[in-house]
C-alpha cells in the first residue's frame, strides 16, 4: 500500500470520527433547544454520514478512500472560491429626514376628533382609512386581543410604566466644570462600563443628519421641529433572551421587550448623566422620547445591517436586540461605517422572515427605491394592524430570522461560515428550513408566564 493510499484510508477515519462529533453535538444543542425535529435529524446524519468514510477505513477501500478525500477538497476549495454576492443591496445613507409623525407609534397616539388628529389627516388623507383599520382592533396589552395573559400583560405594562417614567432623567444641567479626558481614555472606560451596566456590545459613531427625526411626533413636544443636533453618537445593543422570543407572537414576546427597552433606557439615563456630570452635553434616546433613528445610528456605529424585516440584524444575535443611543458633544473616536455584504445577501436570498409574517407585511422582493433610497420596506399598517389584534409585538420574524439563533459554538460556526463563503450562504437557508422548518411553529412560553 503506498503512502497516498494509506493517508487517504487514515483520513477517512479522521472524518469518520469528525462527522459523527460534530453531528452528534449539534443534535445534543439542538436537544437542549427544545427543537426535536432538529436533534433527530442531526442525529439521523451522524449515523449515516460516516459509514462510507469507516467502512473504507476498515475494509481498505483505496480508490474509495482517495475518491472521497479528493471530493472532500474540491468542497473545501468550492467553499473558499469569492463567488460573487447579490448585487441587490441596499443603498448606506439616506438622502431625507424621517419625520416621527408618520411612525406608527406616533399615528396610534392621535385620538379622532382631537385636533392633531383632525390636522394630521387632512394633510395625509392617504393613511386615514387604514389607521383606522388597527384602531377597530382591540389593541396592544388589550384585555380583548388574541394573546391576552394577564400576568404577562400586567408585567409589560409595569415595564413600559417604568420607562416612562424616565422621561424627566433623558436630558438635564451640564456641569460647568469640564472635565479635561482623552477620547481613548473615554472610549476604553464607556466601552467596558457599558458592558457592565448589561449592555451587549457598544459603537460610536459622527452624528448625521438623517440619524435624526425631522419632527418630534410623540408627547408634550408633538409637531416641534428638531433643531439642536449633537454631534456625536453612542448606541448600544441589550439582548433579548431566547425562550421568550421563540414563543412569539404569544405575550412573552411584548414581556421580554418591555424589560428590555427598559434595560436599554436605564444604561442610556446612565450614560447621559455620567457626560453632563464630566461637563459635556448629553441626551438619552430612549422608548417613547426619541429624536434619532436608533437602527440608522447603531448601523452606523458598526453594530449591524437594516434588514429585510427593517429591524437592526447585528452579526451575532440578529434582530433579537433592543437599541439604545445617546448623542453628545464629547468627541469620540468615531467607528467607519461600512455595509456589511455578507449579512445583506444573506438577507436578500433568505426571505424567512416574509415567509412567516402574520400580516404579510414583509417584501419578498429586492430593495427599492423608496423616497430617494434604494432599501427594503416593510408595510407598517399592516404589522401594527396585528399588532392591534395579537395585543403584543408580534416577534415571529425576529424569532425565525437564522441569525437569532443562540449564542453557541455551532451556530457561531455557522455564521462565521456564512460571512466567509459566498456558497455557504447560498446553502446555509436550505440547512436551516431542513433542521427548523420552513415556517416553524411557535415554541412554548416558559411554564410561568403560560396562564394556569
Amino acid at each position: 500500500m503506498d503512502l497516498i493510499s494509506t493517508l487517504a484510508l487514515y483520513f477517512c477515519l479522521t472524518c469518520a470520527i469528525i462527522f459523527f462529533i460534530g453531528l452528534l453535538y449539534s443534535a445534543i444543542i439542538f436537544w437542549f433547544e427544545n427543537e426535536k425535529r432538529a436533534s433527530f435529524r442531526a442525529l439521523l446524519i451522524a449515523i449515516i454520514l460516516p459509514i462510507p468514510y469507516f467502512l473504507s477505513w476498515q475494509y481498505s477501500w483505496e480508490i474509495v478512500a482517495i475518491i472521497l478525500l479528493i471530493d472532500l477538497i474540491l468542497t473545501a476549495v468550492a467553499f473558499s472560491i469569492p463567488l460573487p454576492t447579490s448585487k441587490n443591496r441596499t443603498d448606506r445613507f439616506p438622502k431625507t429626514q424621517i419625520d416621527e409623525r408618520d411612525i406608527m407609534f406616533s399615528r396610534n397616539e392621535l385620538k379622532p376628533g382631537s385636533q392633531r388628529y383632525e390636522d394630521y389627516y387632512s394633510k395625509n388623507p392617504n393613511r386615514k382609512a387604514t389607521d383606522n383599520e388597527f384602531r377597530k382592533e382591540a389593541g396592544l396589552l388589550s384585555n380583548k386581543s388574541i394573546f391576552y395573559n394577564k400576568l404577562a400583560y400586567a408585567a409589560s405594562n409595569a415595564s413600559f410604566y417604568t420607562v416612562d417614567q424616565f422621561k424627566d432623567a433623558i436630558d438635564g444641567p451640564v456641569n460647568q466644570k469640564k472635565e479635561e479626558i482623552s477620547p481613548e481614555r473615554m472610549l476604553e472606560f464607556l466601552i467596558g462600563w457599558s458592558k457592565k451596566l448589561g449592555a451587549l456590545n457598544i459603537g460610536f459613531t459622527k452624528i448625521e443628519n438623517y440619524h435624526y427625526y425631522s419632527h418630534k411626533g410623540r408627547g408634550e413636544s408633538y409637531g416641534q421641529e428638531i433643531k439642536e443636533h449633537h454631534q456625536y453618537a453612542i448606541a448600544f445593543t441589550v439582548e433579548m433572551t431566547q425562550e421568550m422570543v421563540t414563543a412569539a407572537p404569544q405575550a412573552s414576546i411584548v414581556m421580554e421587550s418591555g424589560q428590555q427597552y427598559l434595560e436599554a433606557g436605564r444604561i442610556a439615563i446612565q450614560i447621559g448623566q455620567f457626560l453632563r456630570s464630566l461637563g459635556y452635553s448629553a441626551k438619552a434616546h430612549i422608548d417613547g422620547n426619541y429624536e434619532v433613528v436608533c437602527p440608522l445610528v447603531a448601523r452606523d456605529a458598526g453594530l449591524g445591517e437594516i434588514g429585510r424585516m427593517g429591524l437592526l440584524m447585528t452579526p451575532k444575535e440578529g434582530p433579537r436586540v433592543r437599541l439604545g443611543v445617546v448623542t453628545t458633544n464629547f468627541e469620540i473616536p468615531v467607528h467607519k461605517y461600512q455595509q456589511n455584504h455578507s449579512m445583506l445577501d444573506f438577507c436578500n436570498r433568505c426571505k424567512k422572515c416574509a415567509d412567516v409574517c402574520p400580516s404579510k407585511a414583509i417584501s419578498f422582493d429586492t430593495p427599492k427605491q423608496v423616497n430617494g433610497i434604494k432599501r427594503w420596506q416593510i408595510n407598517s399598517e399592516a404589522c401594527f394592524t396585528y399588532w392591534a389584534k395579537a395585543g403584543t409585538d408580534c416577534g415571529r420574524c425576529m424569532a425565525t430570522c437564522p441569525y437569532s439563533h443562540p449564542d453557541n459554538l455551532l451556530h457561531n460556526s455557522i455564521r462565521w461560515g456564512i460571512k466567509h463563503s459566498p456558497l455557504f450562504r447560498r446553502i446555509a437557508v436550505p440547512l436551516d428550513d431542513f433542521f427548523y422548518g420552513r415556517k416553524p411553529k411557535s415554541a412554548d412560553m416558559p411554564s410561568w408566564v403560560k396562564e394556569k
